[in-house]
């Protein structure tokens, strides 16, 4: 699987335009009340936040399931996206680490869904490809260049900024001179 094909899992968004405008601001909401109140957050708050009544959204997502595993999804797909755009940088080094701090930003949002998701889902398992397929040619990029440790393989890259950016910090500039240090980690010497 390709991070292209990451749009076709579980996220089919409305060919209207305003029914797009609909679903993209119900993620939205979503996004925010989930990250604010965790996925049990109120349905009813979710779709007056995106400005249109409790049936647009039950239209969009007939379950809470659906919605939460929609702004995964949504949320996967900007990382990938993300990756896209950062193989356009000239510098493959500022192009790994400007995914980097992109990705950081997804694990925040990811930490609050996980506990909606359900671990099993082949939904979970593609995400987690997509991710894994859209970094790979960044490092690889990185590394023919010499700039990133030539021992670095995107497992270990994935699994070291997610364990840091998992770990609560006292402010969030603690958090990112830890995340700077952590990639500084990664150039080769």
């Amino acid at each position: 699987m390709t991070g292209t094909e990451t749009a076709h899992v579980g996220v089919v968004r409305p060919q209207r335009a305003d029914a797009r405008r609909n679903f993209d601001a119900l993620l939205s909401a979503a996004r925010e009340a989930f990250a604010s109140d965790g996925t049990s957050a109120s349905l009813e708050d979710i779709a007056r936040r995106a400005g249109v009544g409790i049936g647009t959204l039950y239209r969009n997502f007939p379950t809470r399931d659906a919605l939460v595993e929609a702004v995964y999804v949504d949320e996967v797909e900007a990382v990938v996206h993300a990756a896209e755009d950062a193989a356009d940088f000239e510098d493959p080094w500022v192009g790994v680490e400007a995914w980097l701090r992109r990705f950081v930003t997804y694990i925040g949002t990811k930490k609050a869904l996980l506990e909606g998701l359900n671990k099993d889902s082949p939904v979970l398992l593609s995400c987690r490809t997509s991710l894994y397929d859209a970094g790979e040619p960044l490092l690889e990029r990185a590394q023919e260049a010499g700039e990133l440790r030539e021992d670095a393989t995107i497992g270990d890259v994935i699994r070291m900024v997610s364990g840091i950016a998992g770990v609560a910090f006292d402010d969030d500039e603690q958090r990112d001179r830890v995340i700077a240090m952590a990639i500084d980690g990664l150039r080769a010497r």
